[in-house]
């Protein structure tokens, strides 16, 4: 608000006026004022005419520019809503940093998810031509590859469109293209040079099904209770986990034995010691001394060692190093062997002697029957325990000793771990720095090879000097003739000399998405862009990624370029379904963003699922499982939303919290709230027009005295909500900034400011009437401006519909302090609402309606009512509101009565109602009691010992949500009973 003095032309007084601060440039290519709004909001009419970029975007003003780098989606398939969710958290910050004239980059990219593509490619060839990979070889296999990148690409980038993501979409780049790949060599080498890149046989997650190593974040471990079947691929019957099974070694030299537990019978035949803890007193007396192996009649060492835990099974483990994790470690202490008997193929290897060959859960029968049948079986019990499964192929994953390349992390890993407790690096929700820091302190060295024919080949080469007895030398390089310079100096011998072979596999998809933050820029040239724009302002992604890609890539960040990659992490929740379930193919309720964009029938529901599966995306049994679904969430379909409710709705969340439920219906429901938005542009214009014909509009400058004390309330709520926005937006609160939008648009702006000015537009030359034009078109301008992040095509569509006074032009900057806050007013206007909520629940329990011209009394002791007694008739849709001092005035005969803060309230209700509702009464009753029983008995069944433990969250919210239907429907039947005795 700025204090200046002016004539009036609405009354010709010198006053202090207002000036409205909504006029600002605007180009004339948007100028749609003469456009007839339709009727009402249609979603696919309004993002057909989408302006896109350049609208809400003013003069740049800062140099120091906004840069973020979407986080690429897989090539795998489409986009689900967790992608939609990230890319409408960066784009509302970035279109929220344009608007305040900020230069913005948000780089959009697409990963080939080097594990996941091939096998969706492998399942395609399979499915349409009953070919392998190794059919087709591995050039034509990486064109088919290129071939579904293209299509899904193109796919991706359709969606995101939709989806109203304003990136830059010339600077797109894909993890394999050759900038990436400069950036991936380069890295590589650089990192080897320095002895942070070593080769080594290390144990590694193997899929025999894949034939690869796989990472981490592709195991999924599932629990088993018990004895439980779990289908693996090739195996026509399902195997059996969650048994533990107990068998003897014998003493070399006696025949005392010693007697062992495991899960896993096939891998007793790789085992190369057994151990015991040092304190165990039952077995101190076979510490040093030799068992015999029944199959490999060869003896194995009894070593202590105080990893064994004396409580678990017998006390006595066996070690098989090649197979496990924890007897890897140990072997390494004890200076133990390593026999690999299960190879990546998933058969028994000639180590294993007769069993050779067998297949792995084959051989499991074979070797428990040839211990019983030499006596050495022990028993079998139920045993809980976790098998790991491949997420690509759903195969059991083995750990093997296989020839990988591996990153050093320690180093980096405390780097990392300092930047976060020393404030350089900030993680957003805050409690995660713990989990940071849990897992960079025991880091593990990062396997990044990978058996796989899509990626990039790891740029390593084998050297060795022909005909020479000198062992092999690893060099990394750009290219064979490099790495054959470079071998020949460090062997000391002729170029010619040196024979060179390729390392075959690729490295694993993570080390090059972790390059993304300064790949995207150029490096590792030293480019302008590089300058400009890396760092990046921040990194936003779902918390699951943490460890796998924005730890690596603060690791390899600041490793390669001296400088972390971002300073400020910001971490989003992982989206579930109404119920609070996680989606995914196998519970089928997974829900494509394009289909509540569009909206999907049930039977394109089903469609979409069995072209998935032609795609060999799905399996049989996923597809069944996913139609079945779908008949249960949406039996009527899926309603077209929209873009912008769609958008809305994800960030109405939390967004910080770990699991976010998205509800269709919630959706809907904002559609609904556009539609809104909408009917309030019409009515805008409309008045706009009618009022403008009556009187001369030409100043944006408004005689503070012509605002009525509901415009002053309107524009107080408006500034309180740009700050709530503002402050939502800086804290990354968006359900907070939403909130506020939809309680000031919908309910203030709407279902109260523009009711109350209907009177006062009815008279178009009068000074109410300019007031409250320029108070409607302010709110409207401000607000739609404050909303564009979320609601980007909406607001572009209506913003630029909205009337000007001639001479000026439109601001399409952010909104920000307006100082137009009056508490005093807003403490007034909230007592009048109480009092109009109180008159219309009257109103609904004795069903008065317009037809019986409805009066209301009022007595308030200050008579503050007074100077808002017009509202009130108006917001309650009375035909008279007589304000009050004293009961005395007021004639009680035929009213009930009730009461708000200092006020009474007098509905008057005709006889024939009160004796409709009197009549009710002893009806009333009956149902009153029949819903204390029902509450008395959910309230029991919640109180229960068990409950907590037993109910689902899914049921425990079902409950909750009962009791709390139940208490409503009580509660206003007590309160008709109570207006009925007055």
């Amino acid at each position: 608000m700025y204090k200046l003095y002016k004539r009036c032309t609405l009354c010709s007084n010198k006053v202090r006026i207002i000036r409205l601060g909504f006029l600002r440039a605007r180009s004339t290519k948007y100028d749609k004022e003469a456009a007839e709004l339709n009727a009402g909001y249609v979603p696919h009419e309004v993002e057909s005419l989408s302006l896109g970029r350049g609208y809400f975007e003013p003069p740049i003003r800062s140099n120091k520019p906004f840069t973020l780098v979407l986080p690429p989606p897989n090539i795998t398939g489409t986009l689900h809503l967790g992608h939609a969710l990230t890319t409408t958290v960066e784009d509302v910050l970035v279109r929220w940093h344009r608007m305040q004239g900020r230069e913005t980059l948000w780089v959009p990219g697409i990963d080939h998810a080097g594990i996941a593509t091939q096998v969706v490619v492998e399942k395609r060839l399979w499915k349409e031509n009953r070919q392998t990979r190794h059919d087709i070889g591995r050039l034509r296999f990486q064109e088919k590859a290129w071939q579904w990148k293209e299509e899904k690409a193109k796919v991706i980038g359709q969606q995101l469109r939709r989806l109203g993501a304003s990136l830059e979409w010339e600077r797109e780049i894909f993890t394999m293209d050759q900038r990436c790949s400069n950036a991936v060599q380069e890295a590589f080498i650089r990192l080897f040079n320095a002895n942070l890149i070593y080769r080594a046989d290390h144990l590694v997650n193997w899929s025999c099904v894949l034939r690869s190593a796989i990472s981490d974040i592709e195991v999924e471990h599932v629990n088993v209770e018990g004895p439980t079947n779990i289908s693996v691929p090739g195996y026509e019957k399902p195997v059996e986990f969650g048994t533990l099974t107990k068998f003897a070694y014998k003493l070399k030299d006696s025949d005392e034995e010693i007697v062992v537990a495991m899960t896993r019978p096939e891998t007793m035949l790789g085992d190369v010691a057994v151990a015991v803890h040092p304190e165990d007193q039952r077995h101190s007396g076979f510490v040093g001394r030799y068992l015999w192996h029944p199959f490999r009649k060869e003896a194995i060492p009894v070593i202590s060692d105080p990893f064994v835990d004396r409580e678990f099974g017998t006390g006595a483990v066996k070690i098989t190093p090649a197979h496990d994790q924890t007897d890897f470690e140990v072997a390494k202490r004890h200076g133990l062997k390593h026999l690999q008997v299960i190879d990546e193929t998933g058969n028994l290897t000639a180590a294993c002697g007769d069993f050779s060959g067998l297949r792995r859960f084959d051989a499991r029968d074979v070797v428990m029957t040839q211990l019983d049948n030499l006596g050495l079986l022990r028993g079998r019990q139920h045993h809980a325990m976790m098998v790991p499964i491949c997420s690509r192929s759903g195969d059991v994953v083995e750990f093997l000793a296989r020839p990988q390349w591996f990153v050093r992390c320690q180093e980096m890993a405390t780097k990392a771990v300092q930047d976060v407790r020393e404030g350089r690096l900030t993680i957003e929700p805050s409690h995660f720095e713990k989990t940071w820091f849990n897992w960079l302190e025991n880091i593990r060295d990062w396997c990044i090879s990978r058996q796989l024919w899509w990626g990039h080949q790891v740029p390593a080469y084998s050297c060795r000097i022909r005909g020479g007895t000198e062992g092999t030398l690893w060099i990394a390089a750009e290219s064979q003739e490099a790495a054959r310079r470079k071998a020949a100096r460090q062997m000391s011998a002729d170029e010619d000399s040196i024979e060179v072979v390729r390392d075959e596999d690729v490295l694993d998809t993570w080390f090059s998405s972790a390059l993304q933050p300064f790949a995207a820029f150029g490096w590792p040239h030293q480019s302008e862009d590089l300058s400009k724009f890396y760092p990046l302002s921040l990194m936003e992604t779902g918390h699951d990624i943490l460890f796998f890609w924005v730890a690596r890539m603060v690791m390899l960040g600041k490793e390669l370029t001296g400088q972390l990659p971002f300073d400020r992490i910001l971490l989003h929740g992982i989206i579930c379904d109404a119920q609070g379930r996680k989606m995914s193919k196998s519970l089928g309720n997974v829900i494509a963003p394009e289909d509540v964009i569009n909206g999907a029938s049930l039977q394109a529901l089903e469609e979409g699922s069995k072209a998935s599966y032609a795609a060999g995306v799905l399996s049989e049994d996923e597809l069944s499982r996913a139609v079945l679904g779908q008949k249960k969430m949406f039996p009527q379909g899926i309603p077209e939303c929209g873009s912008d409710a769609l958008r809305f709705t994800l960030m109405s969340h939390n967004v910080k919290n770990h699991f976010i439920n998205f509800d269709v219906n919630e959706c809907y429901t904002n559609k609904t709230f556009c539609n809104k938005i909408w009917q309030a542009t019409k009515f805008v214009k409309l008045w706009f027009s009618n009022v403008s014909k009556g009187q001369d509009l030409r100043e944006a400058e408004i005689d503070v005295r012509c605002l009525t004390l509901m415009d002053k309330w309107a524009l107080s709520r408006l500034s309180f909500m740009v700050d709530t926005v503002n402050d939502g937006l800086r804290g990354y609160n968006f359900h907070v900034a939403t909130a506020a939008l939809k309680n000031f648009l919908y309910y203030d702006f709407c279902d109260v400011y523009l009711e109350t000015t209907k009177r006062g537009l009815r008279i178009p030359n009068s000074p109410a009437a300019a007031g409250h034009c320029w108070t409607l078109l302010a709110c409207l301008d401000i607000g739609l401006r404050a909303l564009a992040p979320f609601m980007p095509t909406l607001c572009q569509h209506l913003h630029c519909h909205l009337p000007l006074f001639p001479g000026k032009e439109k601001s399409v900057d952010f909104p920000k302090d307006l100082n137009w806050r009056d508490e005093g007013v807003e403490r007034d206007v909230n007592e009048v609402m109480d009092v109009v909520v109180a008159i219309r629940r009257l109103k609904k329990i004795f069903n008065v309606t317009a037809k019986h011209r409805p009066q209301v009394h009022l007595v308030n002791s200050s008579l503050h009512l007074a100077n808002f007694g017009e509202i009130i008739q108006d917001l309650s849709a009375c035909q008279a509101v007589n304000v009050s001092h004293q009961i005395e005035e007021v004639p009680l005969k035929n009213t009930v009565r009730d009461s708000v803060r200092d006020t009474e309230i007098y509905l008057v209700v005709p006889d024939e109602l009160r004796r409709a509702i009197e009549l009710d009464l002893p009806k009333m009753e009956r149902k009153k009691e029949k819903l204390l029983k029902e509450l008395e008995k959910m309230n029991k069944m919640i109180s229960g010992d068990t409950y907590k433990v037993n109910a689902t969250p899914e049921a425990q919210q079902i409950h909750s949500n009962k009791i709390t239907s139940l208490e409503e429907k009580l509660s206003r039947i007590k309160y008709i009973q109570t207006l009925s005795s007055q």
